[in-house]
């Protein structure tokens, strides 16, 4: 059995991705990490088979959808405009 067949290895690949995103603020790896997590824990419930493009696809799909999810809930509302009116250097 190949490494990227086992559920745990999707689910640590989650957690360091996660870590990652703690370091890289920015809401970019939240979606691969929560989509390597789903992968992982649909490979444990044994609902996914051990294919590698079957694990990549439902990788990508879950990361897309949990992208899209967290844009939507903490991304820049519409009217949302920083606006500055005062400059660093101004005295």
């Amino acid at each position: 059995m190949a490494l990227w067949q086992e559920w745990w290895v999707w689910l640590v690949g989650g957690v360091l991705l996660g870590i990652l995103e703690v370091l890289a603020p920015g809401f970019f790896f939240l979606g691969f990490a929560v989509g390597a997590v789903v992968v992982g824990l649909l490979l444990w419930l044994g609902l996914l088979g051990s294919s590698f493009s079957v694990l990549l696809l439902c990788f990508a799909i879950a990361s897309l959808v949990a992208w899209l999810v967290v844009r939507r809930v903490v991304g820049v509302r519409a009217g949302q405009v920083k606006i500055w009116d005062r400059d660093i250097n101004d005295n």
